[in-house]
């Protein structure tokens, strides 16, 4: 796969139009990609937003369509503009694997992001204690990548005050009661994280929601994803899924929207925003 390089959400909507250029047209791929004196390989994968589109393609495509001067060209135009930004996470190559780029890349222009975590606390969320705790403890990384891996916690965590041309990422998070109670590094990492975690939840931005041991069994409950949400008409919602062995993603739309309403049963079946805070503390509390 190639490594992801800027934001994935320009390239999705670029790939969703070129390739809804071709079918409407009754081109197949072949014949257009003739028309337009391209390899059939490379206008796959730019109907399959692989690889950084460019501009001159794009100016192509919109003469060859003959869509110029249209609102769609000049949606076109906007995205492969956005999607030649070079993403910050590519300071970090050696650390961000296993999927990890494509995660910020969705993330990076998402307006909304609609976690599910256990059993630990939302990345978005954690003090670098608790994650320095993690990174040793359970991944046994190297001091070194430590140091690194931190650095692109913090930077993350930096969109939720706010992003260059864009609204601070609005976080809905719905995390286990487990989370709350797994020890992390040591009991008083955990109640400083837990007096994190009730204060940055408090932003206008942010609403956590703890799902108690007394909820009932809901779909998508047994792993942690993320749904990122997009403004942008022409950029498709996406859920990207976390295990042991990196990230996958869930483009279908009829599954998208199947996590989207599971998150929001998951929130439904958790505590009230008050009743989570008040449970937040009553554990923070019993941490002596």
């Amino acid at each position: 796969m190639d490594k992801v390089t800027g934001p994935l959400g320009p390239r999705r909507a670029i790939a969703a139009a070129v390739k809804k250029l071709r079918e409407d047209d009754g081109k197949v791929l072949a014949e257009a990609a003739q028309d337009l004196m391209m390899s059939s390989s490379k206008l796959s994968r730019l109907e399959n937003a692989q690889g950084k589109p460019l501009p001159r393609d794009i100016r192509d495509i919109i003469r060859y369509y003959r869509i110029e001067g249209t609102p769609l060209a000049g949606r076109l135009e906007r995205w492969v503009k956005a999607a030649q930004s070079r993403g910050w996470w590519t300071n970090f190559d050696d650390e961000v694997v296993g999927g990890l780029d494509a995660h910020l890349a969705y993330e990076v222009d998402a307006a909304v992001e609609r976690v599910y975590t256990i059993p630990f606390i939302p990345v978005l969320l954690q003090t670098l204690d608790y994650a320095r705790a993690v990174y040793r403890d359970m991944e046994h990384r190297p001091e070194s990548d430590i140091e690194q891996l931190l650095a692109i916690r913090l930077r993350r965590q930096e969109a939720l005050r706010g992003r260059e041309g864009l609204d601070p990422l609005r976080l809905i998070a719905v995390t286990h009661e487990s989370s709350l109670r797994q020890v992390v590094g040591s009991p008083a990492i955990m109640r400083a994280q837990l007096d994190a975690l009730a204060e940055r939840s408090a932003v206008p931005n942010v609403t956590l929601r703890v799902l108690p041991f007394t909820a009932k069994p809901a779909f998508s409950m047994t792993c942690m994803y993320a749904h990122f949400g997009y403004k942008d008409a022409g950029e498709s919602d996406i859920v990207h899924i976390e295990t042991h062995a990196g990230f996958f993603s869930v483009e279908d739309t009829a599954q998208v929207e199947k996590y989207r309403v599971a998150h929001d049963a998951l929130a439904q079946a958790s505590l009230t925003e008050e009743g989570s805070l008040a449970r937040i503390h009553e554990i923070r509390d019993s941490m002596r």
